[in-house]
């Protein structure tokens, strides 16, 4: 599948805009290509929510070689988009090839509780369930969803009637706000 949104001495003088530091040029980039990266990506990851973060990496890769003049030739301005594409979707799914298959585990299997946790961990532990418990409660929620259920952006989106944008910032937020609440609690400890 080849992107051919435009005729090639378009996408020529887009290519030489964008070396050239034009903002609208980048955002005439992201226009065209933006929907058949997308489309492709969906194709191939059949997953919209990896699709949707893929295309955001290819189209900032695409730009970032574009603004550093590594694309020799701007007439083939769709198929470097195209092959950018095309190797970021298949880094992703050999990702997911190399990654273990997670089991579910069963709800009423008893959970062994660690033996002989040392002083030093239940402290570590109490300090982060602490942190936690200082977050705002639909934070709390999105870290538990993504953390502990392994849910993903937009089925967290879908159950939380937020987009999956609010609730990646949101987790974003969430995870900065635990870590600056460890760090002051790991101080102030005797």
């Amino acid at each position: 599948m080849t992107i051919q949104p435009h005729q090639p001495e378009d996408l020529t003088s887009l290519a030489e805009r964008i070396r050239q530091n034009d903002p609208t040029a980048e955002s005439d980039l992201i226009r065209i290509f933006q929907r058949p990266v997308f489309v492709m990506l969906v194709t191939r990851t059949r997953d919209s929510e990896a699709a949707r973060d893929l295309t955001q990496e290819v189209l900032l890769a695409v730009l970032k070689a574009l603004r550093n003049g590594q694309l020799r030739a701007a007439e083939k301005l769709s198929a470097f988009v195209h092959g950018t594409a095309r190797n970021l979707a298949n880094n992703y799914l050999r990702t997911l090839l190399q990654s273990p298959r997670e089991l579910p585990l069963d709800p009423d299997l008893p959970l062994a509780a660690p033996e002989g946790k040392t002083l030093q961990e239940e402290e570590r532990s109490s300090i982060v369930q602490r942190a936690i418990q200082q977050l705002d409660s639909l934070d709390r929620r999105i870290l538990l969803m993504t953390l502990v259920d392994g849910w993903k952006p937009g089925k967290i989106a879908v159950e939380l009637a937020l987009t999956p944008e609010a609730v990646r910032a949101r987790k974003s937020r969430a995870v900065r706000k635990v870590i600056e609440m460890v760090e002051k609690l790991s101080r102030k400890r005797p």
